[in-house]
């Protein structure tokens, strides 16, 4: 008869104990909700028609109710323009217009914006012709990574909408939300005044 070492035992049963932790915990899950009355109708997610206009078209679509704006954006209608960057509503590189009010859309369930307009960074130019804050920020090349261009121009339309003559520090409050992990500010805040100027002479 072998002798086994402590050693061994105890490598041997740990090895069986991360195997048995390594199951998904999702599979579980799914084992569990479908022994359940349902079976596997009780994973379905709930699911709403809704219909909305984005980027002046209009769209119906069957939405699950846990969808945010930005998923249905990004994943299901190709727009990905709009960023995903903190998905926790902090840095606004995902901030869209909704009936011309800035918003991020990692925060705002797709069912909750029914018959309303979303205008995203893909709307805003027209015929080809980029949007005069767009057109500012090429001119005056004011983003290092540009990843959160995109949030930082829709936060600024739609602020400029609201009050189209700011002072450089108004400018910079409106869009306070939008955060640059390259630090760029004075080049952005350079570019966004710019854009209000080509706004107000459009």
């Amino acid at each position: 008869m072998s002798k086994i070492s402590r050693r061994r035992f105890v490598e041997g049963t740990g090895a069986g104990v991360i195997a048995v932790s390594a199951v998904p915990l999702e599979a579980q899950q799914k084992k569990s909700a479908a022994n359940e009355p349902g079976g596997a109708q009780a994973l379905a997610a709930p699911r709403t028609k809704i219909a909305l206009t984005i980027n002046g078209t209009k769209h119906s679509v069957e939405v699950e109710d846990r969808w945010t704006l930005n998923e249905l954006l990004r994943e299901h209608l190709e727009l990905t323009g709009t960023k995903l960057g903190c998905d926790r509503a902090e840095c606004g590189a995902c901030t869209v217009l909704i009936d011309d009010v800035p918003h991020y859309s990692c925060s705002v369930l797709t069912h909750t914006v029914r018959d309303r307009k979303v205008q995203t960074i893909e709307g805003l130019a027209v015929e080809g012709a980029l949007h005069p804050v767009q057109q500012a920020v090429v001119d005056e090349q004011g983003f290092q990574c540009a990843f959160c261009m995109p949030g930082f121009v829709m936060a600024a339309v739609g602020y400029l909408k609201t009050q189209p003559s700011p002072t450089r520090a108004e400018l910079a409050h409106g869009v306070s939300g939008n955060l640059c992990r390259c630090q760029d500010y004075d080049k952005i805040l350079t570019a966004l005044m710019k854009g209000a100027e080509h706004m107000r002479n459009a």
